[in-house]
């Protein structure tokens, strides 16, 4: 009997390495109590080790963040109630390490997920700035966003699929944790909304 699993990790090769290890595909035989295990033609050639040589530095701003991660949110509902979860998120290396991708889980597995979404940070060296892609099957939630730091913080900003203006920053930021506050509004005119927190830490590098 023939069976296979897909494992997301997003920390660094199996036993090596981080980076790679964005995701593994898991073939498991079950033949006379024998097991392999297989990567993916497709995860391979997505995940790398890091960045090449001529864009290293460029890539700072984001770099921190590969690894795993661990979470505590905080939802602003409109009606003014607040609803709080946990969850994970996950970052690595893709496409040569030309970019970052992570995946953001709330709550975390194994629970029903109400967020499940992914996002692309490319930096472009023509605007000296990061596109920011986002999506969020689940909730078809989606926002194209453009980061750059202020400060010590890393600011995003850019449109949701509502057609609402969004700024998602990081903030506290240190080696193992940091604050990430998401906020929204309908025009230039109106005040920033927060809508959702996460406080986050590393668990794994």
């Amino acid at each position: 009997m023939k069976f296979h699993k897909v494992a997301f990790a997003a920390s660094g090769r199996v036993n090596g390495p981080s980076g790679l290890r964005w995701a593994v595909e898991l073939a498991y035989l079950e033949t006379k109590g024998s097991m392999t295990m297989t990567i993916s033609p497709f995860l391979t050639a997505l995940g790398s080790d890091g960045p090449p040589a001529d864009r290293a530095k460029d890539m700072n701003l984001y770099g921190w963040l590969i690894g795993s991660w661990e979470m505590d949110t905080v939802h602003y509902r409109e009606d003014r109630t607040i609803q709080k979860w946990d969850g994970e998120c996950h970052f690595g290396w893709v496409l040569e390490g030309r970019a970052i991708q992570d995946v953001w889980i709330r709550p975390k597995r194994p629970a029903p997920s109400t967020m499940y979404g992914t996002t692309l940070r490319i930096f472009d060296p023509g605007i000296d700035g990061w596109h920011i892609i986002w999506n969020d099957p689940l909730n078809r939630d989606h926002s194209r966003q453009i980061g750059r730091a202020e400060g010590k913080d890393i600011v995003q900003l850019g449109t949701d699929s509502r057609g609402l203006e969004t700024r998602w920053r990081f903030t506290e930021i240190t080696a193992n944790s940091f604050h990430w506050i998401g906020e929204e509004r309908s025009s230039e005119s109106d005040r920033w909304q927060i809508t959702y927190e996460h406080l986050v830490r590393r668990t794994k590098p």
